[in-house]
């Protein structure tokens, strides 16, 4: 799949900028997780998470990654369900944020995209 290139940037941005860290992502690489999986101190010890986050905070968090085309909502036969998995971006980005030379975020990074998150 051909992404555009600014495209991938944002979600790096907003993944790197996220609560949710890399091994979340990885684990939704492998299978779907629910929301409550990114909830409290057991996904934050587990390194799913960067910061203990309440179920409210991870869902707001996944819905930000799924608003910028990181993950997507599972569906089943009644639904919408509350279990997230990676879209083909979000490989992609997992791919870019696990690289060790990724340049720091500056504060013009960190502005801009809560400017967008909180304008989206």
């Amino acid at each position: 799949m051909d992404l555009d290139l600014q495209t991938v940037e944002r979600a790096v941005r907003a993944m790197r900028l996220g609560a949710i860290a890399a091994a979340g992502l990885a684990s939704m690489a492998k299978r779907s997780l629910a929301v409550a999986e990114f909830a409290g101190e057991r996904a934050h010890a587990g390194g799913l998470t960067r910061q203990p986050l309440s179920e409210g905070a991870a869902e707001d968090e996944l819905m930000w990654l799924f608003r910028v085309g990181v993950v997507r909502r599972e569906v089943d036969g009644q639904g919408i369900t509350d279990r997230f998995r990676l879209t083909p971006l979000g490989k992609r980005v997992l791919v870019e944020v696990r690289r060790a030379d990724l340049p720091a975020l500056s504060p013009l990074d960190q502005v801009g995209n809560l400017l967008t998150r909180w304008l989206s």
